[in-house]
């Protein structure tokens, strides 16, 4: 199948509370990945207000450039829950009360001891020649339109509404128009290297897969501290598009080595508590600038307390000495940001907890506090094992939270390439750390 005859789909996300910082749509992410799986195109992705004119011009729009419309929210029972007249207006359809649609709200409520509010009629309007898509955790329907040869999708916009309500009901409609040619997409996450360090070792690969059958698609994002690579591949078989993915992923570790950590989508947190649990090892961590943020990711882990067995934020110098045993006087002359007092703090956290690893992480997160000699983004890292330990300080760039954020993981690369007995730092990038020493 060419490229060009791949369904193409547009999602409209409707809400006034997700143009705002504190709302996000989540919605569209699961919708496109499970567009993606059956052939479907996600083009475009469009958030709007609860504006009757605002949206009209989307979905006009949208229908035009689109194969398939999908639409989330806006379906409630309220005044400003307006997409189902608007879809309406747009398509040139009448809405009509349906009666079975009222009886199965009503019972809704009723179950609870409630009366229904009149205002929950408007859930009961559907557009001639919609079929309802029963919605069994709430009382607004979802409606297929099919208006010519572009069918409409609505949903309501609760997660735990729309989620089960795509699976059991448009996912098979849509498959059916898909054409059958599957996406398979892989994220392939890395550590340790910069996005051009990266680009310039992984460029040979991409005229590579250009050339492969079928191609392989490649985008490169990168955050501080990680880079992910997201591969993917359309074949008429789904078996075939994964092979090739597979290929894809196995040169890509073939050219950046350790560096990879996660073939899968696995975070590096993840990654971590995994080589743990094969060591049968516990960990502990002693943490001054990151404030606990490492042992939050750790254990934002499910079932991570098979490893993890505790942490201190030791945040002024006299809890690095009361509760870590750090003498004093190392602190004085090393100074609290440096690798003596982080592997002091290791060392500490390691005995107080009677734990295989212990990890210390001191640094200046800024904006003050730094110097000529330790500018702010200095941090200073520790690991022991039973076997071994090591030591680095790297420089962070960026403010207080993106430091925060660089050294936790940079923090865990760096327990993850001692439990698999490699060096602290990426092979490929020498320079990633101002000074490395090895105890």
């Amino acid at each position: 199948m060419k490229r060009s005859s791949i369904i193409k789909a547009i999602i409209v996300a409707v809400g006034s509370e997700l143009l705002t910082p504190s709302r996000t749509d989540t919605n569209s992410l699961f919708i496109t990945d499970e567009l993606n799986a059956i052939g479907v195109d996600v083009v475009s992705k469009i958030i709007v207000g609860d504006n009757r004119k605002e949206l009209a011009t989307v979905v006009g729009e949208a229908l035009a450039r689109a194969d398939i419309l999908v639409v989330t929210g806006g379906l409630g029972p309220t005044d400003d829950d307006v997409t189902r007249e608007v879809v309406a207006d747009v398509l040139g359809l009448t809405l009509r009360e349906r009666p079975e649609i009222m009886d199965h709200i009503q019972k809704k409520f009723s179950t609870r001891g409630w009366t229904m509010p009149e205002i929950n009629r408007r859930q009961a309007m559907v557009p001639d020649g919609a079929e309802v898509i029963q919605n069994p955790n709430g009382t607004a329907p979802g409606l297929w339109i099919k208006d010519g040869k572009k069918p409409t999708l609505l949903l309501p916009g609760p997660p735990r509404e729309l989620k089960p309500m795509f699976i059991q009901f448009a996912r098979e409609k849509l498959c059916a128009m898909s054409g059958g040619e599957p996406l398979v997409r892989r994220i392939v996450r890395i550590a340790g290297l910069p996005e051009s360090h990266a680009e310039e070792l992984l460029r040979p690969l991409y005229l590579e897969w250009e050339q492969s059958t079928p191609p392989v698609t490649v985008t490169i994002l990168a955050a501080l501290g990680q880079i992910e690579l997201h591969l993917s591949a359309r074949a008429s078989q789904r078996s075939v598009a994964i092979e090739v993915i597979d290929e894809a992923v196995k040169r890509v570790t073939s050219v950046l080595g350790n560096d990879v950590y996660s073939t899968d989508g696995l975070k590096l947190e993840a990654i971590v508590g995994e080589l743990l649990v094969q060591r049968g090892f516990r960990i502990a961590v002693a943490e001054s600038c990151t404030g606990g943020l490492i042992s939050s990711r750790l254990t934002d882990v499910p079932g991570s307390s098979r490893y993890v067995d505790q942490g201190i934020v030791s945040y002024s110098n006299e809890a690095k000495s009361s509760l870590l045993a750090v003498p004093e006087v190392l602190i004085s002359s090393k100074g609290a940001v440096s690798s003596s007092v982080a592997l002091a703090m290791a060392q500490g956290i390691r005995i107080r907890a009677g734990v295989h690893v212990g990890v210390g992480v001191t640094g200046i997160a800024g904006p003050d506090g730094g110097s000529v000699a330790k500018p702010v983004g200095t941090v200073a890292f520790a690991v022991v094992l039973p076997d071994r330990s090591e030591t680095r300080v790297a420089q962070f760039v960026g403010e207080r939270a993106l430091v925060k954020s660089q050294a936790s993981q940079a923090a865990l690369d760096m327990i993850r390439r001692l439990l698999l007995g490699l060096p602290s730092v990426s092979e490929n990038n020498s320079k990633f750390s101002l000074t490395d020493q090895t105890n």
